[in-house]
């Protein structure tokens, strides 16, 4: 019995597999390819510290000068103001193209085709001209008495018309990211919503915009971004309290145009980082339950023992074990 035990555990032995001994491969353009990027970084950071004619004492004084913090102020207001009309059009021309009626599919599309295709400075322009073709906006019954008169210069001042020009071109932009994440969602659902008897507006609630959201808020969050920037155009209108306006008047006064540029870029850089915190939590938020690949880690002394501990192959007994 002891001399049958001893074959079992050396057909065992031979029989388990052994570890097998992986290599790490090796990725010398990567190294490569990091060592150039850190040393340029390198180069730009000494070059930036130690050339005079980026002026960083004038950079310094400006950063946080009043006017400039009063011009960041109106950026960010114009921005949302914007953004809000924008999204708010863009939803309802979205919805509009997606209706059975051709009136409203085909307004929809005009819109977009017009705002689409016309510079967004152009418009700008128009708007701050809007008050050369309607001194005045007069409001009765048509062709009968006239009941309200408003003069247009009043009633539509710099900053509203600015606010007025960005928002309507972004709202075509827009639509057609709210088309998209709308067509995003599978039919299937609604036709089920609307088998068990729910409204076609708490279907659109509770159903789509919830799984829409997570096509529509990363680009939606580039467009908030881009209209940030784009409210430097503003000049077009003309609005002049800006942050782009106030630092080129500062740098007309101080005939030191490149630190009140970078004043301005800091600014920026500053505004967008912020936006881009807040889309990344917006996205965490939309994208719950999205399912994800999930990282397996494997223990190698767990698995050495798992082999150990196997049961061996199956082997064909010898003359003497069969005997036996």
């Amino acid at each position: 019995m002891s001399v049958t035990t001893n074959n079992q555990e050396t057909t065992a032995q031979r029989a388990a597999p052994e570890l097998i001994k992986a290599v790490r491969v090796r990725h010398p353009g990567r190294w490569l390819g990091a060592a150039i990027i850190l040393i340029l970084a390198i180069l730009a950071v000494q070059s930036l510290a130690a050339n005079p004619n980026f002026h960083w004492e004038t950079f310094a004084l400006y950063v946080l000068d009043a006017n400039v913090v009063t011009g960041v102020g109106w950026t960010l207001l114009l921005t949302v103001l914007s953004m809000a009309i924008a999204v708010t059009l863009a939803v309802l021309l979205a919805f509009m193209r997606q209706s059975d009626n051709p009136i409203f599919r085909w307004s929809s599309w005009f819109w977009v085709w017009f705002f689409r295709g016309t510079p967004v400075y152009t418009q700008l322009v128009f708007w701050g001209l809007v008050a050369v073709l309607y001194p005045k906006i007069n409001l009765g019954v048509p062709f009968g008495p006239e009941l309200l008169s408003l003069t247009t210069q009043d009633l539509l001042n710099a900053f509203w018309a600015a606010v007025l020009g960005l928002a309507l071109n972004e709202s075509a932009y827009l639509a057609e990211i709210f088309r998209a994440g709308l067509k995003s969602v599978d039919k299937g659902q609604i036709e089920a919503a609307e088998a068990l008897g729910m409204r076609g507006t708490k279907i659109m609630w509770r159903i789509v915009l919830p799984q829409a959201m997570r096509v529509i808020v990363p680009p939606t969050g580039n467009e908030t971004i881009g209209m940030l920037k784009t409210t430097s155009l503003v000049l077009a209108v003309p609005f002049t309290l800006d942050l782009t306006f106030v630092t080129n008047t500062l740098a007309n006064r101080s005939y030191l145009p490149i630190p009140l540029l970078i004043v301005a870029a800091f600014w920026y850089l500053v505004v967008t980082s912020i936006l881009m915190i807040g889309q990344h939590f917006i996205e965490k938020h939309y994208g719950k339950g999205i399912d994800t690949a999930a990282r397996i880690t494997v223990n190698p002394s767990a698995l050495q023992t798992a082999r150990a501990t196997a049961d061996p192959a199956p082997t064909t007994p010898t003359p003497e074990e069969s005997g036996r």
